[in-house]
């Protein structure tokens, strides 16, 4: 393909991909004018206006001619009744779970949270783990692993102050079990997006977390990293922590989280 082709084809796909942006915005906002839409989903207002009239012609949104506001239109309709059921966020999340353990070579595990621990429900083995642990099904503590952590960081003070109040169970020497440090490794963790845990919960491990945002933004799941401290080290861990945020986000997308740009 011609360079002029190749570049066609990226616009094309951009422009798709910007088009799906638009109306999870729409779906999210409810009935708003072409103003409101453009700077929800990061665009030009011009851009957005030529992807809004395509997706008008397609059914897909419809325009208000009193207002001038655009809705979903029934199109939309047509496609929501035809999917069976909700996107389950193991099956939304496998692949990318599966991609980046292929390219780290450690472990990646996908978590959920029931407000009081953490629960492993995927699981992807790199190539540079000689011994596996099937970590699928176990539930661990919030505050001495990389994935609570991200889970506290988003739950009320109120709630930290209940788990902290209740004791801090000591795993390692490295665990943190006073509630003042921990209420500042949650600050740390709000800051930077993601979270890391170095032999705070297994001696000689490292993990680190991302959250893995659902359509309404509300965190659906954690997704990690985790490998041995002399591999995980403070020269290979920026390049995990890239990657982890990048698959982490892309997950997200998967499940009807926003797209921006």
């Amino acid at each position: 393909m011609s360079e002029r082709g190749e570049a066609t084809r990226e616009q094309t796909v951009q422009s798709v991909d910007r088009a799906v942006s638009i109306l999870q915005s729409l779906a999210r906002l409810g009935p708003s004018g072409v103003t409101d839409i453009a700077a929800e989903v990061g665009l030009h207002k011009a851009t957005a206006h030529r992807l809004l009239a395509t997706l008008e012609v397609r059914g897909l949104v419809s325009q208000d001619v009193d207002r001038g506001s655009y809705r979903l239109g029934r199109t939309v309709v047509q496609l929501a009744a035809a999917a069976t059921r909700p996107d389950d966020v193991v099956s939304a999340c496998r692949p990318l779970c599966d991609q980046l353990a292929a390219e780290v070579g450690d472990t990646v595990n996908l978590v959920v949270s029931d407000g009081s621990q953490i629960i492993t429900v995927y699981q992807a083995v790199g190539e540079a783990i000689v011994v596996s642990r099937d970590f699928v099904g176990k539930h661990d503590p919030l505050h001495a692993t990389a994935a609570g952590k991200v889970f506290l960081a988003h739950q009320p003070t109120a709630r930290v102050d209940e788990l902290a109040g209740a004791g801090l169970e000591r795993f390692t020497p490295s665990t943190i079990v006073d509630p003042r440090e921990l209420r500042a490794e949650l600050e740390r963790v709000r800051e930077r997006g993601w979270a890391i845990t170095t032999e705070e919960h297994e001696v000689g491990l490292v993990v680190i977390a991302a959250p893995v945002r659902s359509a309404d933004g509300s965190l659906a799941a954690a997704m990690t990293v985790s490998g041995p401290t002399y591999r995980v080290t403070e020269a290979t861990l920026p390049g995990l922590v890239e990657r982890l945020l990048d698959s982490a986000q892309r997950a997200g997308w998967r499940l009807g989280a926003l797209r921006r740009g």
